[in-house]
């Protein structure tokens, strides 16, 4: 697999305490925020940091809540790819209204690894977009 760029995913219930800590200690440009999801750039590197609410339906988290996202150019060729060599997903892979297409699966530490590519977003979640 060749990521086009690796970030983590914090599930916590903490969103907006999170996002708020990360743009006022650390110069964090806040890239979507919908209010349970926060994406957060920080430096000019592309580095990022996400912060979740917990959702209905979500695959288990470690105790850490965290979630590493794989953004890679073919989702559905690293979805057969991945399954093809046994891996089950833990979440089936979809389109979501939010700007991807991704689905995930579990690291033998219970880590969730969601493996996307970037979609055109739905309507209602354009305005979410910050640039």
């Amino acid at each position: 697999m060749i990521a086009i760029e690796l970030s983590p995913c914090i599930t916590t219930s903490k969103v907006e305490e999170s996002r708020d800590y990360y743009v006022n200690y650390f110069g964090a440009e806040i890239t979507f925020d919908c209010g349970w999801y926060v994406n957060l750039r920080l430096g000019k590197a592309s580095s990022t940091l996400q912060f979740m609410a917990p959702q209905p339906g979500q695959p288990l988290c470690n105790p850490a809540g965290l979630i590493y996202n794989f953004h890679v150019a073919d989702v559905d060729a690293e979805y057969e790819s991945l399954t093809s060599r046994g891996l089950k997903a833990v979440m089936p892979l979809e389109d979501h209204p939010w700007g991807d297409r991704g689905f995930a699966v579990l690291d033998p530490n219970g880590i969730v690894l969601y493996v996307y590519s970037e979609r055109e977003p739905n309507e209602e979640f354009k305005p979410y977009y910050k640039t």
